[in-house]
């Protein structure tokens, strides 16, 4: 199997009704662009997990993982983006809400070669009025506070390159504030319009205590850490030393 240029991501927990035809969606959009998809089962209680295994045997494309115990979302995309084998990485939801159709798009302005992060910005949500709410209060508080240039970053449907990503400080609830994070280490995000979708199956794991307050003294954190950050810092090397390097080592090898 050749290198994928694409590595998704799709943390998961009880979502059995919706990842068949996810799985299918990302492999029709995603059928010119050398990919894998690695889904993280968070500790389901369906059968989340045997159909993950069934598909896994038919499609070498799926590289399937288990959590024994919930360790929740960042957990998840940060455990699996040291597995990926892709330079890019596309994170959805397991929900079935982020449209894949959009993957295509994500990933050939990322490719343009000026940026680390391509968020999605759900312009239309298919949400109740209070998680509508509540994202639309946190999206504000989050900008006014960190100020990264982002209308969306509860938008689970990102394209962020692999290296960038392993260079951040890793944390829980870290994959609600990416923008933020990229450009503390000197990088450069944009957003584009993309789909949403109402869920298919199951239930939201998500609700005002664990999506509004619980996110305050993360984004205390993220802010500490941008204060705190000298990056982007230049450096400068010495030619010429690094020319006597290169020399005395093609000596060493030839004697």
């Amino acid at each position: 199997m050749s290198v994928p240029l694409v590595s998704v991501i799709i943390p998961a927990r009880d979502e059995s009704g919706n990842l068949p035809t996810l799985l299918d969606e990302i492999a029709a959009a995603l059928s010119a662009i050398e990919h894998e998809v690695l889904v993280v089962d968070d500790a389901s209680r369906d059968d989340s997990w045997r159909l993950l295994e069934a598909r896994a045997a038919e499609d070498a494309r799926l590289r399937p993982l288990r959590h024994a115990k919930s360790a929740g979302q960042s957990t998840s995309v940060w455990q699996a983006a040291h597995l990926a084998r892709g330079e890019w990485l596309a994170t959805l939801d397991g929900d079935g809400q982020n449209d894949p159709a959009d993957l295509p798009q994500l990933i050939e302005r990322a490719r343009q070669g000026d940026v680390s992060l391509v968020a999605g910005h759900r312009t239309t949500r298919r949400d109740d009025w209070l998680k509508r709410l509540s994202s639309r209060v946190a999206n504000r508080v989050r900008s006014a506070l960190l100020k990264d240039n982002t209308p969306d970053t509860g938008c689970g449907l990102k394209v962020i390159h692999r290296r960038s990503f392993l260079r951040l400080p890793y944390f829980d609830h870290m994959h609600r504030f990416l923008p933020a994070l990229i450009l503390s280490q000197g990088g450069r995000c944009v957003s584009l319009p993309v789909n949403h979708r109402p869920r298919g199956a199951g239930r939201s794991h998500y609700g005002l205590n664990n999506r509004l307050w619980a996110g305050l003294l993360d984004m205390l954190g993220v802010m500490w850490l941008r204060y705190r950050s000298r990056l982007p810092a230049e450096v400068e090397t010495c030619e010429t030393s690094l020319k006597a390097e290169a020399i005395t080592s093609t000596q060493r090898s030839e004697g």
